[in-house]
């Protein structure tokens, strides 16, 4: 059986991109060639700055033949009915049968096909996949109509065995498969003939290519982390920029240089940040004084000089940028020694959004509602509305400007230098967070308390001009917002109900429109959904304690959510369950039968047997004891005693009968299964339950 190898062979494909393109090509291909009828062992994609590969094993030699048999029309149908159904199986009147059907005679169609040979299927799948490839931007470059990332020098698509290999013809606008590719476009720029895939990934290697991304960021790692270590240093850890510096060369060779003194002392942040955006540099730090003290840069070629003249290169622009870095800081000291609200007043003249006012605006009402979360979090009003005013500040600097991603870091280093307190300078870093699932929650009141109040007012605001997220549309972030306000809520323990705390955004804001509390409410329980969904707590039990009143105090809710979930778990919960859904749906079926509710109570002089009296006990005390344990929100304590009733319930569904013909005693159970769905309704509604 052949394996296949294909490359597509380009310009370099921009680094964030390649490992997309990668998956993209793989899925296209094998979709494509399962379609057609062929299968395969394995299949494996790769990419490089310059190429795209695939490769597929255990293809057969063609196409199984197929036989495939088609209802038609009845005999007296139309004459355009039969004629669209011949047209729809490439066959003739003569090719069809009559066969009886329950509706009389029906035509029907037996089509036949042969298989194909394999490289005409894989020629096809080839030229569908690049010509419909979803980069998210393309090009075309010279007279044909091909589209691509970046202009297409070549294709090698081969099939071979352990004895032979061969070519897959195709043309692409001039462009001819072939069974040969290019090594590094410097160190071996010569043409490679290729027999198989072990074949081209060794030849690759020898002509200076790297071909798999994992063994180029292995390499790349062990480099930079060697030779920092030799110097008593360590890198810092960036695995996001270990990806793209991976995407950017195809034979990386490990450089480190050492920064100029007069930068080391900025910020370590500052130049992280520098190094990273604008060199794609890693940076090195020691370990005894955690200042980032050398870089490390990553080339795409070996040099005679073993990249002496590289890193002299690196560093004079590195120079440039950090002496722009320094200018930026220096500036920004200064305005900080004189009082950061000079950055406050400037915001005046920045617009948050057309609809919802400047970011002066804004921080009013973040420092308004910081105020006011104040009495629930455990901070001081006062410090948490002049944190508040405070946390944005930074906007107006000049090193944000220049690196917007350290927004709220430098607004700390500056308000420290303005002589606030740690705990304020803490804020202006910290309610920004969380910014994603794994990101970590602030904690300390007074930053938690801000970085609420920031999100409310995201929320809040957005859902009063209807810009609410649609589909996979959330230019806004507010679905972040949301998990933001769950994870500060729950992670620290915080009660507020949702709906006084929209209410009141909306009353700090004097919106003439409102937002809308319960649809932003929801809103919130479906991220919570999400939240609790990756905790392995299902949708479902989440919905029965949300239908119950006080659910918008989300860390109650997660309490009385976690207890249900428990109880589920337990036989006592699992049949408490099935008991609660036979007596709830012959109660249904009475009431909807008999036009009247059963819910007067039932009595217990009419009890006959002694299950029926043993449930009357058990209902008295359950009712009791999770009114109880409500009163203090003990949810577990709650949901044990809804639990108790599972023995009297099953006792009773197995002495008696519900539906008697003696009247009284029928609407006297038929009470007593109300009573149960009461007193059950207290912890949970459990008709919210799946199964």
């Amino acid at each position: 059986m052949p394996d296949l190898l294909l490359e597509l062979f380009s310009e370099e494909i921009p680094a964030r991109m390649q490992e997309r393109a990668a998956e993209d090509l793989r899925r296209m291909m094998t979709d494509a060639l399962v379609d057609a009828g062929l299968t395969y062992g394995a299949a494996a994609a790769l990419s490089t700055p310059r190429r795209l590969t695939l490769t597929l094993s255990d293809l057969p030699e063609q196409s199984p033949d197929t036989r495939e048999e088609r209802k038609g029309p009845r005999e007296d149908a139309p004459e355009k009915a039969l004629e669209g159904f011949l047209r729809s199986t490439g066959l003739t009147r003569d090719d069809l049968t009559l066969r009886d059907d329950k509706k009389g005679k029906v035509w029907f169609a037996t089509i036949e096909k042969k298989g194909r040979p394999v490289a005409d299927i894989v020629a096809e799948a080839v030229e569908t996949t690049i010509r419909n490839f979803p980069w998210p931007k393309s090009m075309r470059w010279g007279d044909g109509s091909l589209k691509w990332v970046r202009p297409l020098h070549s294709v090698l698509c081969i099939t071979y065995d352990m004895t032979d290999s061969a070519v897959v013809p195709l043309d692409l606008d001039g462009i001819q498969t072939g069974n040969t590719t290019q090594g590094h476009r410097f160190m071996a720029p010569g043409a490679l003939t290729i027999r198989s895939f072990e074949d081209y990934e060794k030849q690759l290697k020898a002509a200076h290519v790297i071909l798999s991304p994992q063994e180029r960021k292995d390499h790349i790692w062990a480099d930079a982390t060697n030779l920092a270590f030799a110097a008593g240093l360590e890198v810092v850890s960036d695995p996001g920029l270990l990806d793209e510096v991976a995407g950017l060369v195809e034979w990386p060779v490990v450089l480190m240089g050492r920064i100029d003194d007069a930068f080391l002392d900025l910020p370590p942040e500052v130049l992280r940040t520098s190094m990273k955006e604008h060199q794609k540099f890693f940076s090195v730090r020691n370990p005894q004084t955690e200042r980032i003290e050398c870089f490390i840069t990553v080339a795409n070629r070996q040099t005679a000089d073993d990249g002496r003249q590289i890193l002299a290169g690196n560093q004079k622009v590195l120079s440039a940028r950090l002496s722009d870095a320094k200018f930026f800081w220096e500036n920004d000291i200064r305005v900080a020694k004189s009082g950061i609200e000079h950055w406050t007043d400037a915001l005046d003249n920045v617009t948050f959004h057309n609809q919802l006012g400047t970011q002066s605006e804004r921080i009013a009402r973040i420092a308004a509602l910081s105020r006011h979360l104040a009495g629930f979090t455990g901070a001081q009003p006062t410090e948490a509305e002049r944190a508040a005013r405070l946390a944005k500040a930074d906007l107006a600097s000049e090193m944000v400007y220049e690196f917007p991603e350290l927004q709220g870091l430098m607004g700390s280093y500056y308000a420290r230098i303005a002589g606030e307190p740690g705990a304020i300078a803490d804020v202006a870093r910290d309610h920004y967070s969380p910014l994603g699932p794994a990101d970590d929650v602030p904690t300390a009141p007074l930053s938690a308390t801000v970085a609420l109040a920031d999100k409310i007012d995201l929320l809040t605001g957005f859902w009063a001009i209807g810009e609410k997220p649609t589909g996979s549309k959330d230019p806004f972030a507010l679905r972040r917002a949301a998990l933001g306000v769950i994870r500060i809520i729950l992670d620290n323990d915080f009660t507020i109900k949702l709906g006084d705390l929209i209410g009141k955004a909306n009353d700090v804001a004097a919106r003439t429109t409102p937002a809308d509390a319960r649809d932003l409410i929801g809103f919130v329980h479906d991220r919570l959904k999400v939240y609790l969904r990756d905790r392995d707590i299902r949708h479902d039990v989440i919905d029965a304690c949300i239908a119950m009143p006080g659910s918008d105090d989300l860390a109650k809710l997660v309490r009385r959510v976690t207890a249900l979930a428990d109880l589920l778990k337990t036989d006592d919960g699992d049949n408490l369950v099935q008991g609660y859904r036979r007596a709830n749906n012959i109660l249904t079926q009475a009431e909807e039968r008999d036009g009247v509710t059963y819910a007067y109570g039932p009595d217990i002089k009419f009890a006959e047997d002694d299950s029926e009296k043993a449930l009357f006990a058990a209902m008295d005390n359950a009712e009791q004891d999770i009114a109880t344990a409500l009163d203090t929100d003990d949810f577990k304590c709650a949901m044990s005693a809804m639990a108790t009733l599972r023995a009297p319930i099953d006792a009773f569904f197995e002495a008696v009968q519900i539906n008697t013909d003696n009247d009284i005693l029928r609407r006297n159970r038929l009470n007593m299964l109300h009573r149960i769905r009461e007193i059950t309704a207290q912890a949970a509604d459990l008709s919210r339950l799946e199964g």
